[in-house]
């Protein structure tokens, strides 16, 4: 017979079924039952419930790196976008305090510089610190020192800032004899007049004399003619006489040692010029075009015998 039953083993099943549970709730380091649809991590508030005051701190340091990284990155943008509007890089407000204060003492060098200036030139100007003491005459011939003093009209003692040598060379310039002036101030006391006296080319006998006329046609002097200077022969000689023009072109486009045998250069109009030489041959110029090639054809010529020398047509010049 059996005895009475006891109470029944507790099978693995029951065991398992009430296994990681209290009455409380889920144990430590137990995970209970998951709700439908929800994650495999924790919601925020469990996990801020577990952060610790050290990763709280690095959190609360991390967010204030990138804050200043965003403010300094937007206050960059925002100086990139000025200096494009500007069409410049934005002045540093140092830099222009430095700019100021080196603009200013410039400035004030610039005002020291100019006072100090002034000063010596009006020094220099009413006093007879630099002032004309000697007078320095260069390129005369025919014309006379005296003659070039005297025109001038310098004052010895005259301070050379008020010379005006525009007003001094007029004046030497109005001698005849005299074709340009130049005049310079040669400091410290020392006026310099450099001059170009007129060269005869030609000569024209009147009833007072022989006068010489220069390239230009200026009758500059009366006088005997100097060795080797031929005669014009025209009616009304002078700087705008045509004939007279046309004359002094062909003489000096003459080779020296061609002008040197001319007595007589006729002249009657512009185009019927001859030359007389000093042996009595005579040449036939024409008009003065193609002047410079038949002053070379004519001193090929010249090598040739004959009485006359035709180079009114250079292309096709005749010695008879």
């Amino acid at each position: 017979m059996t005895g009475p039953a006891g109470p029944e083993p507790e099978t693995p099943a029951a065991a398992g079924e009430f296994a990681g549970f209290s009455l409380d709730g889920p144990q430590s380091g137990q995970a209970g039952p998951q709700q439908p649809g929800s994650g495999s991590k924790d919601p925020p508030a469990e996990a801020a419930s577990f952060e610790g005051p050290r990763r709280r701190a690095r959190r609360e340091r991390e967010q204030r790196r990138a804050a200043q990284a965003r403010a300094a990155a937007i206050e960059a943008a925002r100086r990139e976008a000025k200096r494009r509007a500007l069409g410049g890089a934005e002045p540093e407000p140092a830099k222009s305090t430095t700019r100021a204060v080196r603009g200013l003492k410039t400035l004030m060098w610039s005002a020291l510089a100019s006072v100090v200036i002034a000063a010596l030139g009006l020094l220099l100007y009413f006093t007879p610190i630099m002032s004309v003491r000697t007078f320095e005459v260069t390129g005369l011939a025919a014309v006379s020192y005296e003659e070039v003093i005297s025109t001038a009209g310098v004052v010895p003692g005259t301070p050379l800032l008020q010379v005006d040598t525009e007003v001094v060379a007029e004046r030497v310039a109005n001698i005849r004899r005299i074709a340009s002036v130049r005049v310079q101030r040669q400091y410290p006391s020392s006026l310099r007049i450099s001059v170009v006296e007129r060269v005869p080319v030609v000569v024209k006998d009147f009833p007072d004399g022989p006068h010489l006329f220069d390239r230009d046609g200026v009758d500059f002097a009366i006088g005997p003619p100097p060795v080797g200077v031929p005669y014009l022969d025209t009616d009304n000689p002078g700087p705008d006489d045509p004939p007279t023009k046309a004359a002094l072109q062909v003489m000096t486009s003459l080779p020296p040692e061609v002008a040197a045998q001319v007595a007589r250069v006729g002249a009657p109009s512009v185009a019927s010029i001859t030359l007389q030489l000093v042996d009595g041959r005579q040449v036939v110029w024409g008009t003065t075009d193609r002047t410079e090639e038949k002053a070379v054809k004519l001193a090929a010529l010249l090598t040739q015998p004959g009485r006359t020398y035709d180079v009114s047509s250079p292309d096709l010049p005749t010695v008879k």
